[in-house]
């Protein structure tokens, strides 16, 4: 059972909610550009607030506190969006090798064994030796350390030769890739 002054804030802060929930969705809308990231946003903000409604309402503007929320959360949004496309584009950068007569079983083997690793271990060996990234630039893609991207490609590789029943797994990897094309490997 709540306190008095526990309900009166929960009062208080339920009619701010009411009041100002739309117009801080319309900010965050404005601000991404993305409709339904919008109410997220709006939402995740004033969740913040609730955390902080006793701070938040002895300020003199909390309109405009929650509305600053609203304003990191989407700069927040924005840059894991821009860095999501920078690995993304760095994945796909390299130019697409094309073999002709591709041993179609071989893709299917490796393409199958890739799929049953999990993801991180499959990006860093397709990044590593698909793709011939290094360590570092398959860090960068992957927004990891370059310890983790050595950890998971060793144990990738370790796993890949367990299921394909060979050692030469890199080749096996680079030429599978290559005879699809880089973005006929693509985990769909």
């Amino acid at each position: 059972m709540g306190t008095v002054v526990d309900d009166a804030a929960s009062v208080e802060f339920h009619a701010f909610f009411e009041r100002h929930y739309a117009e801080l969705a319309r900010l965050a809308h404005l601000l991404t550009g993305e409709a339904d990231a919008a109410d997220d946003l709006a939402a995740d903000a004033l969740l913040a607030l609730w955390h902080r409604w006793d701070r938040v309402r002895a300020s003199e503007h909390p309109v405009a506190y929650a509305r600053g929320v609203v304003a990191n959360l989407a700069r927040t949004r924005i840059r894991s969006a821009v860095r999501e496309r920078r690995r993304v584009a760095l994945f796909w950068a390299q130019r697409e090798e094309k073999a002709e007569n591709p041993d179609v079983a071989g893709v299917v083997d490796v393409q199958g064994a890739l799929r049953r690793l999990p993801f991180r271990k499959r990006a860093c060996v397709v990044l590593r030796h698909a793709f011939d990234l290094s360590e570092k630039d398959t860090a960068l893609a992957l927004g990891v350390s370059v310890g983790t991207v050595k950890s998971q490609t060793s144990k990738g590789m370790a796993e890949l030769q367990r299921l394909l029943g060979t050692q030469d797994v890199p080749r096996k990897v680079h030429t599978a890739m290559a005879r699809t094309g880089a973005a006929g490997g693509r985990d769909r």
